[in-house]
This record gives C-alpha cells, structure tokens and sequence, in this order.
C-alpha cells in the first residue's frame, strides 16, 4: 500500500523504491502496488535493504521519490510519528513491471496471471465471492495455475472450466468497478461477456 499521492511518481519511475518503519519481510518477488484505493502496478522486488534511520543517505531519498534525506525524513514521521536515529527501517527497491490501467486487452487476463487476478478479487471483491469462489482464488493463489488447482479442488484437470470461469466473472468485475483498466475497456468488456 501506498498513499495515493505515490501512484504517479511509481508509474513514472521516479519512486523506485519504498521506506518503512521496522523489518519488513517481503515474501513474493513480484508485488502488487495499491494506492488510492486501487491496485495500480505490478512490481519486481529488486533489492531489499535494513539501515538504522540515522544511516538514510539522499540517494536513499531520491529513490523513494524524494529530493534529499530532510525531506524523506519528514514524510516518515508523518507516516509514524516520531521516529528516532536509531530506529530500523527497511527500504525495498523495486522495478515496474505492469501498469494495471493500462492492461492488454487481447489477453486472456489481460496480461495478469491467475494469481495476480485471483489476489486482486479477494482484496476487492468479497462482497461478492462464494465460500467456494473464494476457495477457488485462494488456491491459485498458492498455485498460480489453472491446472493445478482443478486437480487439487476437483480432482481433475477436465474441471479447468470451473476455475477459468471465476477468474473471468472476477476479471470483468474488477474491470466493470473501474478497479483495473484495459486500454479499450468498453470493446474488451463486450467481447468478454460474449465468451
């Protein structure tokens, strides 16, 4: 997560990489960013850093986007509050991969993998996923694969259908709440809801 105000500097480049407080454990090597209330990039984790406050350097800055350390420095008590010279933070560099509003329609999910579509429908889309919609995407989540999910769920690789039509109705919600974008949206949805 991000504040909304980072989404430009990210999608542009200029924020290549992100300041917290504490150790930070990054699990995945690919992310997806949120800011504004919306999924709006995917990452690739490139670097990840621990430092002492004290030990912030102005390269540090400029790579999250700021001028100089001063200036990341107050952003990171606004973030926290008070933060002392001696506090850990983690710095996690990353590069763009994928602007989520700017996605390719000619792909079956529009450039995302399952897992990214499935992640995003369970952050966004609770409210109207089935228990067994929601054991579905919770599956290609640890999987990422279609296959391997309709042998773990149905016990065959025939019921492939059952998982590709969550992922669609997802797919299409996301996009129908403005939540991702396709570069022509209102062909792809159309073309979508025919198939």
């Amino acid at each position: 997560m991000v504040k909304g105000e980072y989404v430009d500097d990210i999608l542009s480049g200029r924020k290549r990489a992100t300041i917290r407080l504490g150790r930070v454990k990054v699990k995945y090597d690919e992310l997806i960013v949120h800011g504004g209330g919306r999924p709006v990039a995917k990452v690739r984790v490139v670097n990840v850093t621990y430092k002492k406050v004290k030990e912030l350097t102005d390269e540090d800055a400029k790579k999250d986007g700021f001028r100089n350390v001063n200036e990341l420095l107050r952003a990171l008590q606004r973030a926290y509050g008070r933060i002392s010279p001696d506090d850990v933070v983690t710095i996690i560099e990353f590069e763009l991969i994928q602007n989520l509003s700017e996605l390719e329609p000619q792909d079956p999910y529009l450039g995302l993998s399952p897992a990214d579509v499935a992640r995003l429908a369970l952050r966004y889309l609770q409210d109207m996923l089935s228990e067994e919609e929601k054991k579905i995407l919770k599956d290609i989540t640890i999987t990422n694969s279609i296959r391997s999910t309709a042998i773990r769920l149905f016990g065959s690789i025939e019921k492939r259908w059952r998982v590709r039509r969550v992922l669609r109705r997802c797919l299409n919600e996301l996009v129908r709440r403005g939540l991702i974008k396709p570069r022509n949206s209102s062909r792809t949805l159309n073309r979508r809801n025919r198939g």
